[in-house]
């Protein structure tokens, strides 16, 4: 039953008219549908259930036709459908369950299925008649699943355990295929021989009247319950039942979706995506990027287009996307495709050189579509100097973790039209703020602006402590860099100094490995000293390099941990303040000094 305002209908076919459906290319699944993974046990499971009428679950289908959701269907395995069949429904929810159902009963060939093990096998299925009647078996045990020569051997093939290679054998096992059950000819046939056979046989005949009523009876009598949601329901819908029905699987992404839509007009995504991926990849800061990123970022681009055009708002929420057409994509997809390269250059540029080192993944999306936009303005220095101050900014204000969609989309207008017409400067860069004992926190890789002042580190020159060469040009060539403790973790432990001080960002800075192993777990004073000596550094040069990181050399010499903190975030502060135009704020407050030891003050702000 449905109501005017109701989504969905609600019915309870007969299996066998479901299967039947199958078969005939009437019920099919959509291309986004994943493939069919039942392992053995599963299937004999949901055969026992039925054969006991036991429910197995509500199934999901979508109406097709008309003006709603298009999606190229596909046959489920197994059944014979010739091709340009168009289905009256897709399945969302109920694939494994009714492909095992049509396998097994109707397609008539063994089943391509695999044991616990994940081993490849093909089976075909038949009920123990004695076993399904006699109550104290398990019915699961009823469930007889065999290779497709039907026979069980042993012995390297030489014994024969089990045969089932003729009807009369399945007479005398008492196994009947479960092929036959909703074929009507083949199982009167399959019953006359039986009876046939065993018409003197009084015992075998009452068994297998029990059998038809007990077992076979509840097949041909056994219904499903499905949900049928209407042809008018919204591709967003769509989705989200799915995903709300398949929480075990993976979960749907709108690139499948849409791929689904885009081949109904013949048009295979996948195929495009995997090309121009290909070219993605070649550039190292973007060389994660996912299809979905691409999408979204098409998204905005197309959506910034309607909105100059007749001042539609900007968005690329999960709806707006998967209510891209074909066209959006084909009218946007290489002039984005080269905004993502020169996203890439542009942060290679900025000495992020790879994915690993890049401090947001998401934050791709709006710099690709704010490049795109800009076209060949964005060639100018004054247009990436901007773009450059909102990309910093978002990264030290750490405003792109969470869900950005909204963000995305008022950087795609904001930044363009400070750029374009010197409109106001971004919400980006006006929301972003840096507290300084957000340097204490920073602990590990895992945050942007940790990622972002290691980056910032780098374009300040940083140099190795032994071969004095640029941090930056020794990351370009892949040689092993990494992060690493100045005054060593062994050595602050021995001291009992505070572990939020000399595990932060502060005590860190980008070194070879081959420096850090030199730096072992000693004092500062004690390995500069071997360091110089072995590689016959002057203190003067010694001096020069650790100052590209930062670093006070005297308060290193001395081994003076509480003022080196001090001075280098104070350092830290000030790559913070250059990158994103900025003051940092609150140096000398008193949760600063509490937490320092003192205020942070450069020496142009001490007093």
């Amino acid at each position: 039953m449905s109501s005017p305002h109701c989504t969905f209908s609600t019915g309870e076919p007969a299996l066998s008219d479901l299967l039947g459906q199958i078969g005939k290319g009437e019920v099919q699944l959509p291309d986004f549908q994943r493939g069919w993974v039942w392992d053995d046990n599963h299937i004999r499971s949901l055969i026992a259930s039925i054969s006991m009428s036991y429910p197995i679950g509500a199934v999901m289908l979508l109406e097709t036709g008309g003006n709603g959701v298009r999606f190229k269907p596909r046959p489920l395995e197994g059944s014979a459908v010739p091709n340009g069949v168009a289905p009256a429904m897709l399945i969302l929810d109920g694939q494994q369950r009714l492909t095992s159902l049509f396998l097994t009963m109707k397609s008539g060939q063994p089943v391509p299925t695999k044991t616990e093990k994940d081993e490849p096998i093909q089976r075909l299925y038949f009920l123990d008649i004695a076993k399904c009647v006699n109550n104290g078996d398990d019915r699961m045990d009823a469930v007889r699943s065999l290779p497709p020569e039907l026979k069980i051997t042993s012995d390297f093939g030489r014994r024969v355990e089990l045969d089932v290679s003729t009807q009369d054998r399945e007479f005398e096992l008492g196994l009947i295929p479960l092929n036959i059950v909703f074929d009507q000819a083949r199982y009167a046939a399959w019953r006359r021989g039986y009876q046939q056979k065993y018409r003197q046989d009084t015992a075998k005949l009452d068994l297998f009247d029990a059998f038809e009523t007990e077992v076979y009876q509840r097949f041909l009598q056994y219904r499903v319950p499905t949900i049928e949601l209407k042809k008018e329901t919204p591709k967003e819908a769509v989705c989200q039942v799915f995903e709300k029905v398949n929480t075990g699987g993976v979960t749907l992404t709108v690139f499948e979706l849409l791929t689904a839509t885009f081949a109904a007009d013949d048009y295979n995504l996948r195929e495009d995506w995997d090309t121009r991926v290909k070219k993605l990849q070649e550039f190292k800061p973007i060389s994660e990027v996912e299809a979905t990123d691409f999408l979204t970022a098409l998204t905005l681009l197309a959506s910034h287009k309607r909105f100059k055009i007749n001042g539609t708002a900007v968005s690329c929420k999960r709806r707006d996307v998967l209510n891209l057409t074909l066209q959006d994509y084909r009218d946007n997809a290489d002039a984005l495709e080269a905004a993502f390269i020169n996203a890439a250059r542009l942060l290679i540029r900025e000495k992020v050189f790879d994915a690993r080192n890049l401090p947001y993944a998401g934050q791709l999306v709006p710099l690709a579509a704010i490049c795109a936009i800009l076209g060949d303005q964005f060639e100018q220095d004054t247009a990436k100097r901007k773009v450059l101050r909102w990309y910093w900014s978002g990264v030290f204000g750490e405003l792109y973790g969470g869900a950005n969609e909204s963000r995305y989309a008022f950087d795609a207008q904001e930044v363009v039209e400070w750029i374009t017409n010197n409109g106001e400067e971004p919400r980006t860069i006006r929301d972003a703020n840096f507290a300084p004992v957000r340097l204490l926190s920073l602990q590990s890789r895992l945050s942007a602006a940790y990622k972002g002042l290691m980056v910032q580190l780098m374009q300040a020159g940083s140099l190795d402590f032994i071969n004095g060469d640029p941090i930056e040009l020794t990351t370009y060539f892949d040689l092993s860099v990494d992060i690493h403790h100045i005054f060593p973790q062994a050595h602050c432990e021995a001291k009992n100094y505070p572990r939020l001080r000399w595990n932060s960002i502060v005590n860190k800075a980008p070194l070879t490995s081959r420096t850090n192993r030199a730096i072992g777990g000693r004092a500062p004073s004690g390995y500069l000293g071997s360091i110089q000596n072995k590689h016959s550094i002057t203190d003067t040069r010694m001096d020069e390099i650790l100052r590209t990181h930062g670093v006070d050399p005297a308060l290193l010499r001395q081994d003076d941990f509480d003022s080196f903190i001090r001075a280098r975030a104070t350092a830290l502060l000030g790559l913070v303040e250059k990158a994103t135009w900025k003051q940092v704020t609150g140096r000398d407050s008193d949760q600063v000094q509490a937490a320092f030891g003192g205020p942070l003050l450069s020496p142009a702000q001490a007093p």
